[in-house]
Parts: structure tokens; C-alpha cells; sequence
């Protein structure tokens, strides 16, 4: 069975394990993936770590464009991903339904887990220093480096965990509140492009077309990204 190996930020990882599965199954190539946060990928394929296809957000896969690591004509957007709050299964849901109540529902918590490499992180980032509450929520925020931070809900470390909606929901014993209120929003872009130097081009493109495709939507879905 023909091998691709594939790079994919930690968003697509609850769709793509089942995309991948389907995949094999349809055209008998095994899809080798590894998830991290686009930052730690765009650093691993800087050092020159090698892959057919790689799932960056768009600007990640323009910059990797731009430094001829994927194929120009390659690119193609899959799903947009919104950012959410998420509470441990049981907990109270805080009121995030708008600009205000999310501001004092932030500053209530204990502490609030977020990340630091992934799109949600710098996101979050942004956001409070906008606000000018970002010396209050940093002083008591549980940051994780890689990974999820709903495994900080489930462990007893923070009240309130922000990220993607799809990174949020790969985590057993947690209830996603719902999305940030759109107004404040800027949805990340998740992006696919075959690298310049793909040992498998062809089936690499073949994945890619898949990806692409309208008969993948409802799985996008499921997993709390928009086509």
C-alpha cells in the first residue's frame, strides 16, 4: 500500500482521522498524519522536515508558498473554524453571548486555559490586550504550549478553556458553551497544499482533491468547522 505522509494543525485532526480512514479505504493509500499547531509546523518544515501534503492555516500555507515549500497551484481552502469557550461536563455555562458578558464571564474565572502556538492563542491573545484586561487574565491563565487546552477542564487546572470549536470538541468530559460572539470573531482559514518536493505527488494530489470535495462537508461539520 502506497504511503503519503501528511502534516496537519491540530484544528482538522477530529476530521481528518475519519477523512483519512475513508480515504484508504476508497483508494488503498495509507495517509501518515501528524497534528500540531501551525506555528510548530511552519518551524519543522523551515528546518526541513519532509512531507507530501501539508494543512496550515491560509497564511501559514501562503508564507510556505511564498518560500517555494508548496506547490503554488497546490493550494486549496477546506474549512473555516470559529473560536469558542468550553466548561468541564456539569459546570455552569458563564454567559458568552456578548462582547460584555464574555469580558466578565473571562475576568470570574478562576483561571482560563488557552494556547499559545495555535491560531485560538494568538487570537486570544489579542482580544483581551484590546480590552485591556490582558495583565488580569495572563496573571491567572493556564497556558498550554501544544495540544488541547479542554484536558486543563477535565484535570481541575481552569474553569474556562478557549479554542478552536473543533479543538475543543476532541476532548472527552467537556460541554463547548458555544462559539466567541461572531462581531468579535476573525475564523481561521484552514488551508491544504502539496509540498514543492513530495516524494508522493500524485497521491498527494488525489488526497487533496478529496479534501476539497463537497462529499466531505458533513464531516467538516460534525466536527465544528464550516466548509
Amino acid at each position: 500500500m502506497e504511503n503519503i505522509r501528511m502534516l496537519s494543525t491540530l484544528g482538522l485532526m477530529g476530521a481528518m482521522r475519519s477523512l483519512s480512514s475513508a480515504f484508504e479505504a476508497a483508494h488503498g493509500i495509507h495517509v501518515d498524519a501528524d497534528f500540531a499547531p501551525t506555528l510548530a509546523l511552519l518551524k519543522r518544515l523551515r528546518d526541513g522536515e519532509a512531507a507530501d501534503l501539508v494543512i496550515l492555516t491560509r497564511e501559514g500555507l501562503d508564507e510556505m508558498i511564498g518560500e517555494g515549500r508548496v506547490a503554488a497551484g497546490s493550494a486549496a481552502d477546506l474549512a473555516r473554524s470559529f473560536v469558542g469557550i468550553a466548561v468541564r461536563a456539569g459546570q455552569a455555562h458563564p454567559d458568552i453571548s456578548s462582547e460584555a458578558a464574555l469580558r466578565k464571564s473571562l475576568l470570574a474565572a478562576r483561571s482560563v486555559a488557552c494556547s499559545r502556538l495555535g491560531a485560538s492563542g494568538v487570537y486570544f491573545a489579542q482580544l483581551i490586550q484590546r480590552w485591556g484586561i490582558a495583565a488580569e487574565i495572563n496573571a491567572k491563565a493556564t497556558i498550554v504550549e501544544q495540544g488541547f487546552t479542554a484536558e486543563r477542564l477535565v484535570s481541575g487546572e481552569a474553569d474556562l478553556a478557549v479554542q478552536q470549536i473543533s479543538e475543543l470538541k476532541q476532548v472527552e468530559g467537556i460541554e463547548v458553551v458555544g462559539p466567541i460572539p461572531h462581531d468579535l470573531q476573525t475564523p481561521a482559514v484552514f488551508s491544504a497544499g502539496r509540498m514543492a518536493n513530495a516524494r508522493h505527488a500524485e497521491a498527494a494530489d488525489r488526497l487533496l482533491r478529496y479534501l476539497a470535495s463537497p462529499e466531505v462537508v458533513p464531516v467538516l461539520r460534525q466536527s465544528g468547522l464550516e466548509p
